[in-house]
């Protein structure tokens, strides 16, 4: 922010499992989203923007505090944050921004970890529901008529009205949707009646992937239930038609889901403009991680593979973002907290890991990230078995570990699988069908990945799994 300049106000619009290739700025082919388009098209698209650990609470974390899963200490759905350490939210605090949140929290509750360092705060419980959501605030636990969505976006513009004077206010949107079990409201819940398109790899066996992700609960034929799908296939299907039947059931509401959620961008963008603030207001659109839209034959996420880990994120600055931009280098989430704060003209906490993409998205400022680290917590989980695992992205290459050792959630061992590599060519191979970890020609791109990966893991001050060690001397770089 350039001295003497009005301080943004900040809007961030975070919602749960909203895949970026159902967004109609990413390419999407199976829906549309026409005011998330328009926010995208007045300012900037981010083309690489990913989760560190594609998992609700975790992501959620890391975009509060800008720091990774080991350092805030949400690894997991069952590890509550501490409220009490710094975020971008408490540093906007002290610098005199209003400051609020409104729907999905997810990090825990109770005392230690409500919200703290907002000026209003009004969360779900846990998960939250869809229709007539309960929802605690300082006054207490209530329930309150009407659909999430809807609400949600009501009682942030409503705090937004109440404000007096001229400092500037921070308020984040999150939403429940389109998180499962995918209940749409009334007006959206005739759309998309015309069939769906199915991804190209709806039928991948797995064949070219280890043992690790194969074990996964996840397949949209298999593990979808009768409360996700709201009833029971057709009588007299084929195993294949039963699938396509659940593929369908499954991404209509999911997408209904999504409507309401470009609606509710829109009200937003809407009252901005009327009250005046929509040029000086830094707009966010995004969720908290990607999620499989039958991709793979999976829902869910968890995983390192691109549908799960890619974050769609748009953002609008008129007074310094030129429209229609679009960044093509990697980000994360863990980088969001310095960015908001960059925009404000407020600095970091020394804690925070992040890099503002500020610079990049005002002023065309090269990108400085080779690659980043990722880390699943979660092992072997009561639902969805995916395993823990960690690795390393590069522009072309993914690494990635699954150290496969029983350790995780209590209650989900011990297990005996062994250690598993994948690696993955995103130029010759972008929907990861081919596991090259042990492919000879690769070797020397393994290698290099690997050391990549440790150096990354100990810069962040992250430690290999217990049962895991990083090497004593790590192998040369390429050309070394």
């Amino acid at each position: 922010m350039q001295p003497g300049t009005r301080r943004p106000n900040v809007v961030m619009i975070l919602t749960d499992d909203h895949a970026s290739h159902a967004i109609g700025a990413y390419g999407s082919v199976v829906n549309t989203t026409p005011r998330i388009d328009a926010l995208a098209a007045g300012g900037a698209v981010l083309e690489n923007c990913f989760a560190t650990n594609a998992l609700c609470s975790p992501s959620r974390a890391s975009i509060l505090t800008g720091t990774y899963s080991h350092v805030n200490g949400v690894t997991t759905l069952v590890t509550p944050i501490d409220a009490s350490q710094p975020t971008f939210v408490s540093l906007l605090r002290e610098a005199g921004y209003r400051t609020a949140i409104v729907g999905k929290w997810h990090m825990g509750e109770g005392p230690g970890h409500d919200p703290e360092n907002f000026d209003y705060w009004d969360v779900l419980i846990d998960q939250g529901e869809y229709h007539n959501p309960r929802l605690l605030s300082r006054d207490g636990l209530r329930r309150v008529d009407g659909y999430a969505t809807e609400v949600i976006t009501d009682l942030a513009l409503s705090w937004l009205d109440g404000l007096d004077g001229d400092a500037p206010w921070c308020v984040l949107i999150y939403h429940k949707a389109p998180h499962r079990p995918w209940e749409p409201d009334e007006a959206h819940a005739d759309l998309y009646r015309d069939p769906i398109p199915v991804p190209d790899t709806f039928e991948d066996d797995l064949c070219g992937r280890s043992s690790s992700a194969k074990r996964a609960a996840m397949r949209v034929a298999e593990h979808l239930s009768k409360e996700d799908l709201k009833d029971d296939p057709p009588a007299g299907l084929s195993d294949e038609q039963e699938a396509l039947w659940k593929y369908q059931r499954y991404m209509q509401d999911y997408l209904r889901c999504v409507a309401s959620v470009d609606d509710n961008v829109g009200r937003v963008a809407d009252h901005l403009r009327q009250r005046g603030d929509f040029d000086d207001t830094v707009f966010m659109y995004t969720s908290d991680q990607g999620f499989f839209l039958g991709d793979h034959g999976w829902f869910d996420k968890r995983f390192m593979y691109e549908e799960s880990i890619r974050m769609p994120f748009v953002i609008s600055y008129p007074r310094a973002i030129p429209a229609g931009s679009r960044l093509d280098s990697i980000v994360t989430n863990v980088d969001i907290a310095q960015t908001i704060l960059d925009a404000a003209g407020v600095s970091s906490h020394p804690r925070m890991q992040g890099s503002s993409f500020w610079g990049q998205l005002t002023a065309a400022e090269p990108s400085r990230r080779a690659g980043f680290y990722y880390r699943y917590w979660e092992h072997d989980d009561v639902f969805h078995k995916a395993p823990a695992h960690y690795g390393y992205r590069t522009e072309r290459h993914k690494l990635i570990f699954y150290y496969n050792d029983g350790l995780g959630l209590p209650g989900t061992g011990p297990f005996t699988y062994s250690p598993e590599w994948e690696l993955f060519d995103l130029e010759s191979d972008p929907h990861e069908l081919t596991n090259l970890a042990d492919d000879p020609a690769y070797a020397a791109v393994r290698q290099e990945l690997e050391r990549a990966m440790w150096l990354e893991q100990e810069r962040l001050g992250d430690r290999p799994h217990p049962t895991q060690c990083r090497p004593a001397t790590l192998p040369s770089a390429a050309g070394d």
